[in-house]
C-alpha cells in the first residue's frame, strides 16, 4: 500500500479509484479524495477504509476546512468527459467544462507540485477541443506549470483492452525537468483469454479453456460509464458484434459466471451465450480481482466504464513520482 516514503496527492472527481490506486502503487498515498457519487464513495470505503473521503460539489468544495490538502506534492483529476466545439452548446457538456475550471481554480489554492488531469483523447490532440485545451494551458502556465501532454492506450500497458485516455501532466520548475512519459511494457499484449479464464472457470463452465482460447484477443474500450445510458451493456454494436464472435453476449452483465448447465456455440443467438459479469468488466479494466465495486450492474458498471485503468495510472504517476523526487535531492519547495 503506502510508505513513509509516500507522496502526497489529492484527487478530484475519484470514481472507483482506478486512478487513485494507480497512483498509490505508484508510490503516493492520498490526502483526501472528492466525488459526489455515493456508490463510488461505497467503492473507495469498502477497498480502502482507511481514505480520507470527502463526500461534495467540486464546485462549491473550499479546501480551508480540510487543511491537509494544501502543498500537496500532486493534485489529479478524472473529470467528466468534455464534448467538442460540436456539442459545446448541450448542457452536459457545460456542467463538464464547469467542473475543469473549478479543477484548475483548486489548483491555484492548493498549489500542488504537480497535475495530473485525465480526460478524453481528443482534448490533447483534436482541434475541436482547442477552446477548452488553450483554457487549460494558459491557466496552467500562468499558475508557473511546464505542461507535458499525451495520448496513451492502456493496451500498452498491461491491461487487456484498447483504450486510449488523454493526459495532460503540469510541473513545476526543477520538477519539469526531471518528467519523460512512461514507456509501453516489452511484454506481449494481455489477452481477454488471459485475463478472465479463471474467472470463467470458477463455476465448473466445461467450455472455460476452448472459449479462453477463443478469447485471444485484446478487449474492445468498454463503453458504458454514461449516466444517460439506460442498463449495462459492452458498448456500441461494433463492440457487441467483436465478443460475438468470441462468444460473449455483449448486450447485458450476468449476475455470475457460466456453470456446468451452460453451453457454448459460436454462431448462435447472441442471448444464448454467456455474459461477462461485473467482476469481470473491473478485470479487464485492469482493476484487482479484490477491489470491490459496490452498487447493482447498472451502477457498478457505470463505475468501472468512467474508471481510469490502474496500471495505466501507475505507469503515469510513477514518472511523476520519479520527476518529483529526482528534483527534489536539494532543491526547496517552489
Amino acid at each position: 500500500m503506502t510508505s513513509s516514503s509516500a507522496l502526497s496527492f489529492l484527487e478530484i472527481c475519484a470514481g472507483a479509484g482506478g486512478l487513485a490506486l494507480g497512483l498509490e502503487s505508484a508510490g503516493f498515498s492520498p490526502t483526501a479524495l472528492l466525488d459526489t457519487d455515493d456508490k463510488a464513495l461505497a467503492t473507495l470505503f469498502a477497498n480502502r477504509p482507511e481514505w480520507n473521503l470527502v463526500e461534495e460539489d467540486l464546485n462549491v468544495f473550499d479546501p480551508e476546512g480540510y487543511p491537509e490538502v494544501y502543498d500537496v506534492d500532486l493534485l489529479s483529476a478524472g473529470t467528466p468527459r468534455v464534448k467538442s466545439m460540436a456539442t459545446i452548446n448541450r448542457k452536459d457538456d457545460q456542467s463538464a467544462r464547469k467542473l475543469v475550471k473549478a479543477a484548475l481554480y483548486l489548483v491555484g489554492v492548493v498549489r500542488p507540485r504537480a497535475v495530473l488531469l485525465e480526460n478524453v483523447p481528443g482534448l490533447i490532440s483534436k482541434d475541436d477541443f482547442s477552446e477548452v485545451r488553450k483554457e487549460i494551458e494558459e491557466e496552467l502556465q500562468h499558475l508557473g506549470f511546464r505542461l507535458f501532454k499525451n495520448v496513451l492506450n492502456a493496451r500498452e500497458f498491461g491491461v487487456p483492452q484498447s483504450r486510449e485516455h488523454g493526459f495532460i501532466v503540469a510541473l513545476r520548475e526543477p520538477y519539469a525537468e526531471a518528467f519523460t512519459w512512461p514507456a509501453s511494457l516489452p511484454e506481449p499484449l494481455l489477452h481477454v483469454g488471459d485475463v478472465l479464464y479463471e474467472s470463467m472457470a470458477s463455476r465448473g463452465w466445461p467450455h472455460a479453456r476452448d472459449w479462453a482460447r477463443q478469447a485471444g484477443i485484446v478487449a474492445p474500450t468498454l463503453v458504458g460509464g454514461s449516466d444517460k445510458r439506460g442498463g449495462p451493456d459492452l458498448g456500441p454494436e461494433r463492440a457487441k458484434a467483436i465478443w460475438e464472435r468470441i462468444g460473449i453476449n455483449g448486450g447485458t452483465l450476468a449476475d455470475q459466471p457460466p456453470g456446468p448447465e451452460d453451453g457454448w456455440a459460436l454462431g448462435g443467438e447472441r442471448k444464448e451465450l454467456p455474459a461477462l459479469t461485473l467482476a469481470q468488466t473491473a478485470l479487464l479494466q485492469g482493476f484487482p480481482s479484490t477491489w470491490q465495486i459496490a452498487g447493482r450492474k447498472t451502477r457498478g458498471y457505470r463505475q468501472v466504464g468512467q474508471a481510469v485503468p490502474p496500471p495505466l495510472a501507475t505507469a503515469v504517476g510513477r514518472q511523476i513520482y520519479a520527476a518529483l523526487n529526482v528534483a527534489a535531492s536539494g532543491s526547496p519547495r517552489p
